[in-house]
């Protein structure tokens, strides 16, 4: 059982003070991630000003220890310092692959953040979905990453559809849910089926009435309804076929009507919604596609909105979104981005791709980079393969784009293939 009770820790000082060091919780924060930075994948790094050699094991330690004593915040009874604990860890997650340090301390990580999900301020609550949704990236999504989803996902439910709970704290229990069950390596598809009917029930909210107009939305709501909505998207990426059908019949019209939403993010999580699924569609029913033409003047509406009542950077940024969104819609062509990390790149060559890519960067944030290259659960989904131990040699001898573009196209089909297996064992239980 995942929830344990954490032994006897190192006392610690309230008001964001820690021993005999005198060093704040900001402090410690920017300690951890300037060891992060520093101990880099190298043997050893140069001690700048000096010369001297130092030693990476010595770094490593000093970082796990400024994280030892982060994981102690987190049972303080301050809340401030508590707060701050998962601010350093949050930072510390999103800056470096910790694995190794992780794996021998998850069952006390997850405990103190149930406590704090359980019985925390708003603050603390959204802190503690954030960093719990690293934490199962930091795990690569193993049995160990779902044996803790399986204990955090009544609470994660419980908050998001709580109406009295805060929009902050349900935003993050939405994106938590998405992309916990999204790296869960469980071959079943219950998790799925949950996860996607809980996510369903909070975005559907926003759908037309029955005389077909849009509910005056709550103040709040449409970010709400944006999170659930894209958390939802990533899920049906893993969808057998059979269950793709279904959602397309339900959701594609009544994702049509909330184009006309009055707030533009969520318009343009709309937009990205519905390219995805055609996208998805097209791969199914030919007269699916046939059908998604009538969107294309609804769209271009969009594409071209010179609605004066509307903020400048909002139109802009909302004709940004829908012209790509017009463009795949009717000439099936998708605006290719490529994504430098290191000495690699990876291509976001489809919506899909694009929603799994989006979904890692907003919680990984400008990590997202130092993932793609060394965390083995991201190199798995977008096909890199292990991590690569470059030497100088090596670094000279660059590969062309075009050779990456196959070599990554190739590897992303392989791994669709892989995962379609999955999908169909859990066919039968959809």
């Amino acid at each position: 059982m995942l929830l344990v009770t954490a032994g006897k820790m190192a006392s610690s000082i309230k008001n964001g003070v820690k021993g005999e060091s005198g060093a704040s919780d900001d402090e410690l924060t920017s300690d951890i991630l300037s060891h992060c930075s520093s101990a880099s994948e190298s043997t050893s790094v140069l001690e700048e000003g000096t010369g001297e050699q130092v030693d990476e094991q010595t770094a490593q330690e000093e970082t796990e220890d400024k994280l030892k004593q982060c994981i102690d915040n987190l049972m303080d009874k301050s809340t401030k310092t508590r707060l701050a604990g998962l601010e350093s860890l949050r930072q510390a997650f999103c800056s470096r692959v910790l694995y190794d340090f992780l794996t021998e301390r998850r069952l006390t990580i997850s405990d103190c953040l149930e406590r704090s999900l359980k019985k925390g301020s708003v603050e603390e609550q959204a802190a503690a979905a954030t960093v719990f949704t690293l934490l199962c990236i930091q795990l690569g999504g193993g049995d160990e990453a779902e044996e803790g989803f399986k204990l955090l996902r009544p609470i994660f439910t419980a908050i998001l559809i709580d109406n009295s709970a805060s929009i902050a704290a349900r935003q993050s229990c939405a994106r938590a849910l998405g992309l916990c069950c999204y790296v869960s390596t469980a071959e079943e598809g219950e998790d799925l089926i949950k996860s996607l009917a809980l996510l369903e029930s909070v975005f559907m909210s926003s759908y037309p009435n029955r005389d077909g107009t849009l509910p005056t939305p709550k103040p709040g709501s449409p970010g709400l309804h944006s999170a659930a909505l894209q958390a939802w998207s990533l899920l049906v990426t893993l969808c057998p076929t059979s269950r793709l059908t279904v959602l397309l019949d339900l959701h594609l019209p009544k994702l049509q009507a909330c184009l006309q939403s009055s707030d533009v993010n969520y318009r343009i999580a709309v937009g990205e919604t519905i390219a995805l699924l055609v996208e998805l569609g097209r791969d199914i029913d030919e007269q699916t596609h046939k059908q998604m033409l009538c969107l294309s003047q609804c769209l271009k509406s969009l594409a071209t909105d010179g609605n004066k009542h509307r903020a400048k950077n909002d139109r802009r940024k909302q004709r940004s979104i829908f012209r790509e969104v017009l463009h795949y819609i009717e000439n099936e062509d998708f605006t290719e981005e490529k994504i430098r990390f290191g000495m690699e790149s990876v291509y976001i060559d489809s919506w899909m791709r694009r929603r799994i890519y989006d979904a890692f960067k907003e919680i990984l944030e400008s990590g997202v980079r130092h993932h793609l290259q060394f965390n083995p659960l991201l190199r798995d989904i977008f096909g890199l393969g292990p991590p690569l131990i470059l030497d100088a040699t090596v670094k000279g001898n660059k590969i062309s784009r075009f050779e990456k573009h196959l070599f990554n196209s190739a590897a992303f089909k392989a791994r669709t293939k892989q995962r379609n297996k999955v999908r169909d064992k859990r066919a039968d239980v959809m």
